[in-house]
């Protein structure tokens, strides 16, 4: 009897375990095609990083920047003793 019952229950299982091992692989794949995605995606924002700090670093050379005050703006540099500074301290408030 016992062993007439073993046999039931190893005949019911191993169906339930087989779908359960399919499951797992069916799953494992899924999250692997994501993975993949995922870094695919990721390599393609770190990309589109780099083009864009490569272009802040074009846009802000003082070479650039010169370039663009003189020719467009049509400013000039000033020598130093032709630059002013006016330092104001605190003052005393006198109230009466």
């Amino acid at each position: 009897m016992k062993a007439r019952l073993l046999l039931y229950f190893f005949v019911l299982t191993l169906p339930a375990l087989l779908f359960v091992t399919a499951r797992q692989a069916i799953r494992y794949n899924n999250l692997k095609t994501e993975v993949v995605r995922l870094e695919a995606e990721q390599e393609t924002w770190l990309e589109g990083n780099k083009r864009l700090i490569a272009g802040i670093a074009v846009l802000s050379s003082s070479a650039r920047i010169e370039r663009i005050a003189q020719n467009d703006l049509r400013l000039s540099k000033k020598m130093p003793e032709e630059i002013l500074q006016i330092r104001v301290g605190k003052g005393r408030r006198n109230d009466g």
